[in-house]
């Protein structure tokens, strides 16, 4: 994160402090192998670099302070007579500010270096003209001296205006990733929630016919029995009593999951029977193969008729929306203790755009559908096909157990 003050909030970093570190390791080199003016004081040029060898520890806490006491070192460097060592620090602090400062500082600065290395070539130009130098050699020295004032000031300047424009951008698209990632998993959330919503409504609307039935039962067997026998008359009105209080709890339940005021007409709930006229009205090529028989089509729980029934149907759908072309199988079969269900769909090419754009929410329900039921469901590339294949227990998991 920039730092947009001119005080430090925290210790300089290591990174910071290496930097430093290496910048007076470098100026020492260069004083100890002569690169300052013939006619300076070497003792009074150590002052300003040592103040902003010490302004580079602040280079990112607090980049506006530390390029305000590099320009005084600068300055008063200038006025000793010069040297390397102290502009070589310069240039560090200068990017610095530009990389770490507020967002308008690489504005203001490269802008700034461009004036200071045009005033420089001006003034030394004037200079050298007052002295006598003819105007030949006093354009050479004002275009060193200009050139020298450019790649210490404009030259980081503009470096660090560009690597700070590459930060905040990078910055942007992480931020864009995690909100991404946010609406991502609130999608799959309400997705989770509202399949199981459904599922919990036609969970209801099934055992809600069994629960009547038995309420029924057991009011005909009540008037049947009279006073006869206490035991079973007792025995019956605690079965009765029970359904009746179970369907007024269960209708209670799904009346929180449905939204307020929502009109959801009653409709027949289909099952693996209409496997065949859902394969019908597809708009595919699909070949059904059925290995079911009625027989075993009227003996399957309600729930895991119910659940088959809508994995073919979001299998179809998904295979209507990115299938490549070519033929859809449905396998409908029947172990000793489970339905098996699997629908295969050639996988479309890379260049072949689907027809409408998925979100992954049907995946979701057909998984959340098996795993009610105690079951298994995988999808995915088998080979040169998309394979949805389902095992659906013909039993609950606690009556298995």
């Amino acid at each position: 994160m920039a730092v947009t003050g001119w005080w430090p909030r925290r210790l300089p970093p290591r990174r910071d402090v290496g930097s430093a570190a290496a910048c007076a390791a470098v100026g020492a080199v260069l004083f100890a192998v002569g690169l300052y003016e013939p006619n300076a004081r070497l003792a009074l040029l150590l002052i300003p670099f040592c103040a902003i060898v010490g302004a580079d520890l602040l280079r990112s806490t607090a980049p506006l302070l530390a390029l305000a006491v590099g320009v005084a070192a600068v300055t008063a460097d200038l006025l000793l007579g010069g040297s390397i060592s102290t502009w070589q620090v310069f240039f560090d602090l200068v990017y610095a500010a530009c990389v770490y400062g507020p967002r308008g500082a690489g504005r203001w600065l490269l802008g700034g270096s461009v004036v200071v290395s045009l005033a420089a070539l001006v003034v030394l130009l004037a200079v050298l003209r007052a002295d006598g130098q003819s105007w030949r050699l006093a354009l050479q020295a004002g275009v060193a001296i200009g050139m020298t004032a450019t790649l210490v000031t404009v030259l980081p300047a503009t470096t660090g205006a560009v690597v700070r424009v590459h930060r905040d951008q990078l910055a942007e698209h992480r931020e864009h990733a995690r909100q991404l990632a946010r609406l991502t998993e609130l999608d799959h959330r309400a997705a989770v929630a509202a399949e199981r919503a459904a599922m919990a409504r036609e969970l209801h609307d099934v055992i809600a016919g069994h629960l009547t039935a038995i309420a029924v039962g057991s009011a005909a067997a009540l008037r049947v029995a009279g006073d006869s026998a206490p035991a079973l008359r007792e025995a019956v009105q605690l079965a009765r009593d029970n359904s009746v209080q179970g369907l007024t709890e269960m209708r209670a339940m799904i009346g929180l999951l449905r939204e307020s005021g929502a009109d959801e007409p009653s409709v027949t709930r289909p099952g693996l029977a209409g496997v065949a006229q859902l394969v019908d009205a597809a708009g595919l090529a699909v070949t059904l193969h059925d290995q079911l028989t009625e027989a075993d089509r009227t003996a399957l729980p309600t729930a895991v008729d119910l659940a088959g029934y809508r994995i073919v149907q979001e299998a179809l759908t998904n295979a209507l929306k990115h299938a490549g072309p070519g033929p859809v199988e449905v396998r409908l079969g029947r172990t000793a203790a489970a339905v098996t269900v699997q629908v295969e769909s050639p996988l479309a090419g890379a260049d072949r755009d689907p027809a409408v754009p998925g979100s992954g929410a049907g995946l979701i329900g057909m998984r959340e559908r098996a795993t009610l039921l105690g079951g298994t469901l995988t999808a995915g590339p088998d080979g040169t096909r998309w394979a949805v294949r389902a095992s659906l227990p013909l039993r609950a998991p606690e009556a298995a157990s």
